[in-house]
């Protein structure tokens, strides 16, 4: 029997979630990779539980229980001081039983940083394909492997049905800390805030944007210092390599070379990306090796396309965000105008209003 009752709206929507979802899209191209989809969402309503409920309970885990409480005190910071939805996302709980909700797919042709898109009914057309069962993702990267496309395979923490159902606190959100569960937290609200279809860019961007100016006010609000300045800066410059070699192949990828020449430079290109970060990690980082497994691996197009959609437009709304004084209201409001531009004026609006460190 289910314990929670999480509003009356997705009370009376759970049930029916496998069938809805399956009526919507049946007419596409696989139905078995909606049935998933379906089945997964469906486990994930099945396993809520009130974390009121999980707290209160003394033959639960108490250190689930004390990652639980504290998490309640970042929801609900969320809500009051970023402005956030209040409502119950993220004062459910549910364990799945795995390391990962989902595994997403990242798919480009070979020479190009396009993501291969696909759409859906509510969330519209996103950059990438999510399965609930790690072999399912990989058997999929493989075929499109097969079809010359350079693929990437990530494990992911959380997502936001934007409202539409009460998204939980998952196990999966547990394993970095107090901290990084309230950065989950924020971001997957901050979707449920605003978000424009089609446009995935714009979405993670913002998103990420929300959890990390959140997070510097999370941390205030505590009387906690804030982050380590080296710490930040050395992310920041990490991810300004990687965006450095994005623009670099897509200038590469629009010259008219022979498909060897092009490969030649691509490769090139990685191999500068590897030298670029190993003299930034031993001249100014110390030897701090924390990205070290993520440069040491395999790259390819679509390993890329994660820095473009989660943090290519960050400071844009970083801009934004100054232009308002830091009024979340406004900010919101600002966004939201933002996403009613067309494509390229959006991004032209980003453009302008973007801070750099």
């Amino acid at each position: 029997m289910l314990r929670s009752c999480p509003g009356a709206l997705d009370r009376h929507l759970r049930a029916f979630v496998p069938l809805l979802l399956l009526g919507l899209l049946s007419g596409c191209s696989s139905v078995s990779y909606y049935s998933q989809l379906a089945s997964g969402q469906w486990q994930l309503l099945r396993a809520r539980q009130p974390v009121v409920e999980v707290v209160a309970d003394p033959t639960r885990n108490a250190t689930l229980r004390q990652h639980l409480a504290q998490a309640q005190k970042a929801r609900a910071f969320a809500s009051q001081q970023l402005k956030l939805p209040d409502n119950r996302s993220y004062r459910v709980y549910a364990d799945i039983g795995r390391p990962f909700v989902l595994w997403n797919v990242f798919a480009t042709p070979e020479f190009s940083l396009e993501p291969q898109t696909h759409c859906f009914p509510i969330a519209g057309c996103v950059a990438y394909r999510g399965y609930y069962q790690q072999g399912a993702a990989r058997g999929a990267a493989a075929l499109q492997k097969q079809q010359g496309m350079d693929v990437y395979v990530g494990g992911v923490e959380a997502y936001s049905t934007l409202g539409w159902f009460d998204d939980p606190i998952l196990n999966t959100m547990l394993g970095w800390g107090d901290e990084r569960l309230a950065t989950l937290i924020f971001h997957e609200l901050a979707h449920q805030r605003v978000y424009v279809q089609d446009d995935t860019e714009f979405n993670e961007s913002f998103a990420t944007f929300v959890e990390q100016e959140g997070t510097r006010q999370w941390r205030a609000a505590r009387g906690l210092a804030p982050l380590p300045v080296g710490a930040e800066r050395q992310r920041e410059q990490f991810v300004g390599l990687v965006l450095a070699c994005r623009a670099r192949l897509q200038a590469l990828y629009a010259q008219p070379l022979s498909n060897a020449a092009m490969r030649a430079g691509k490769q090139a290109e990685f191999e500068r990306l590897r030298r670029d970060y190993w003299q930034l990690r031993d001249t100014q980082w110390a030897g701090d090796k924390r990205f070290d497994a993520w440069i040491n691996a395999p790259m390819n197009n679509a390993k890329l396309l994660p820095f473009g959609l989660y943090d290519q437009w960050v400071p844009g709304f970083a801009g934004l965000f100054a232009e308002v004084g830091g009024d979340w209201q406004a900010f919101y409001e600002r966004v939201e105008v933002l996403g009613a531009l067309p494509y390229e004026q959006r991004r032209e609006a980003l453009r302008k209003s973007s801070v750099h460190p």
